[in-house]
């Protein structure tokens, strides 16, 4: 019994210090760079001639993020748990294709599409999971041989968009209520649930615990293998989710969607600029949602001065490095 009630003092003590490093997420930096960004922006529009606070700029804000915003909230579930998901352009690119092909055009199928979309996903997390868990391969090589696998299925069967979006499932990627995208709407849902399940349930502690240090996880009963599997399940599933989103806005599913996005280093970007670290077990939904944000606003500006596409790279990669640097500093100074 003294036993017992010793490991249920420090499995206690475990969820303080989890709940504490939840809710210490170095967000406010990047709302800051973003709120300085916005004003950099609106000036740069008024000098032009043009207004970055109108009502049509901020819904393309929106819709651009959307999708991005999506992968960005999986991808941050991952990382946090110590790992990495390098599979998700390609499965939002086949999910796109199974979506459209399965709709068919007609209404009447979209549930089907829907449910299909989620069982691939999910299938695919699983194999992600289990590779990591089961074979000890690092989450690096192993999303990257299933991005492969997926790749070599998309170049063996398409050659171009394939399959039709019914109209009525275009709503999703197109209409608004009033000043808000409905894909973002569908973000914000997608953020607000992987944000009370980190900050409100067992698994969302125990997904900080596997990330600070997986050992000591395993040591305090944490089952560190199935932590590991869900993770990447739902990180599969946001990329499923924001495939349907793709496929209602091209009307068709399409094997370069996720690709051409560049969804994979993009949403691992925009979670080191939320500030999750790499390493895991520190960070979380909130700085996430500021670090798409802030490069769906960078876009805007890009796309309003003209910006070639290298010099936006260039851009991109200097943000990226100094915010990391800012961040090690101040990990360092704490």
């Amino acid at each position: 019994m003294t036993q017992q009630l010793k490991l249920r003092r420090v499995a206690a003590a475990e969820g303080s210090f989890l709940r504490r490093l939840s809710a210490d997420q170095p967000a406010r930096a990047v709302y800051l760079a973003l709120a300085l960004l916005i004003m950099l922006g609106w000036l740069l529009f008024t000098l032009d001639g043009g207004r970055f606070l109108s009502q049509e700029n901020i819904v393309g804000i929106q819709q651009r993020s959307a999708a991005l915003g999506i992968v960005a909230i999986g991808q941050t579930l991952v990382i946090l748990a110590g790992g990495l998901d390098l599979s998700v352009a390609y499965l939002i690119s086949l999910t796109t294709l199974v979506a459209a092909e399965i709709m068919a055009g007609a209404g009447a199928n979209v549930p089907a599409a829907i449910a299909a979309v989620l069982a691939v996903s999910a299938l695919v997390g699983l194999v992600n999971g289990l590779i990591v868990t089961r074979l000890q391969v690092h989450a690096f090589i192993a999303t990257l041989g299933t991005a492969l696998i997926i790749r070599g299925v998309l170049d063996a069967r398409y050659d171009g968009p394939a399959g039709s979006v019914p109209a009525s499932f275009r709503h999703l990627g197109y209409d608004r209520i009033g000043p808000l995208a409905v894909s973002a709407l569908l973000w914000a849902a997608v953020a607000v649930s992987a944000w009370l399940l980190l900050s409100r349930t067992r698994l969302g502690y125990r997904i900080y615990a596997v990330g600070g240090n997986t050992e000591v996880a395993r040591l305090s009963g944490v089952r560190t293998e199935r932590v590991m599997i869900a993770v990447h399940v739902l990180c599969s599933v946001c990329a499923g989710i924001a495939g349907l989103l793709l496929a209602s806005r091209l009307g068709a599913g399409t094997p370069t969607a996720g690709t051409d996005g560049g969804y994979d280093l993009e949403s691992i970007a925009a979670v080191v600029l939320g500030g999750t670290a790499l390493a895991g077990g520190r960070g979380g939904v909130a700085g996430t949602v500021g670090g798409v944000l802030l490069l769906a606003v960078l876009d805007s500006i890009f796309n309003q001065m003209e910006v070639n596409s290298f010099a936006k790279d260039v851009v991109r990669g200097v943000v990226l490095v100094a915010a990391l640097a800012i961040y090690a500093r101040r990990r360092r100074t704490a």
